[in-house]
């Protein structure tokens, strides 16, 4: 016990990073090794529950998934090429994001910073944001067809209000003493916002961007839904009508793995400009 001790005090600054490396990578292969029998586990019970017990026509069984999707993206679907189906509607949602994001951001730093024009608007904003605006994906295609600018305008109006909240938010909770400071430096209004503002709520918008981007394909997929000639909608919608369970949950599938490689991306660009922040209780918090 003694000698080991003395042994580990006198490691050198080498050997301790390799050990805690060790460490590091020995905690993320039980991780993931624990991740990979939960999923084995929850498929296996699944499959041998649908083949037993339960009516796989109803419920599926994750054969019949992967059958789905080997179909699918080896043979295409009845509406021509997966491949043009995932596009379609990842288009739609990355397009309607972009504006829905920027419109959130914009308007939502303006009436952040002005609470004359924040209180003037409150109830028609609180009036707009009590619409269920799923609903309107139906008449967005009464009024844009069923085309790319109807998926587009239902993806914005899920986005804008999922980032326009945080937006404002973090534009409200800027340090008032930085701002005063910085005017009697001489800063104008737009060098305020734009210096000051912007950064500050920096944080506050990028954690609105993992729930908006959720929200963009909700939107795309339930605007194909309510009526499109393609997209992942479409193809959950037509598995649907003609009870094919399979195809509804491979589709659900196909939807996931899209969001997670957008969760990773929007990650990965707050890391890059989240840079100057410091590190905060990493090590405690999984999720």
């Amino acid at each position: 016990m003694i000698e080991n001790e003395v042994r580990d005090a006198g490691e050198t600054d080498a050997q301790i990073l390799a050990r805690v490396r060790t460490t590091v990578r020995r905690d993320r292969i039980r991780t993931w090794g624990l991740r990979l029998a939960l999923v084995a586990l929850w498929l296996g019970s699944w499959e041998l529950t649908a083949t037993l017990w339960i009516d796989p026509f109803f419920y599926s069984k994750p054969s019949l998934i992967w059958h789905r999707l080997v179909e699918w993206f080896g043979e295409g679907t009845q509406f021509g090429s997966i491949w043009l189906q995932i596009l379609t509607t990842v288009q739609e949602a990355v397009l309607g994001f972009a504006i829905g994001t920027v419109a959130g951001v914009v308007l939502g730093t303006l009436l952040g910073r002005s609470r004359y024009w924040a209180e003037v608007l409150a109830p028609f904003i609180k009036a707009l944001n009590a619409v269920p605006r799923i609903v309107l994906a139906s008449l967005f295609i009464i009024w844009f067809g069923l085309g790319l600018q109807s998926k587009v305008a239902t993806v914005v109006v899920l986005v804008f209000f999922a980032v326009f909240f945080n937006a404002f938010t973090g534009a409200r909770e800027v340090d008032g003493n930085v701002i005063n400071n910085a005017r009697i430096l001489g800063a104008s209004k737009r060098q305020v916002l734009t210096a000051i503002v912007l950064p500050s709520a920096t944080t506050w918008i990028l954690s609105s961007l993992h729930t908006a981007f959720g929200f963009a394909l909700i939107g795309a997929v339930v605007g194909e839904y309510a009526g499109a000639s393609k997209g992942l909608g479409l193809l959950i919608s037509n598995a649907q009508g003609t009870f094919d369970s399979a195809g509804i949950y491979a589709g659900m599938i196909i939807i996931t793995v899209i969001a997670l490689i957008a969760e990773w991306a929007i990650g990965f660009a707050e890391a890059k400009l989240l840079k100057w922040r410091p590190s905060q209780a990493q090590s405690s918090h999984g999720i």
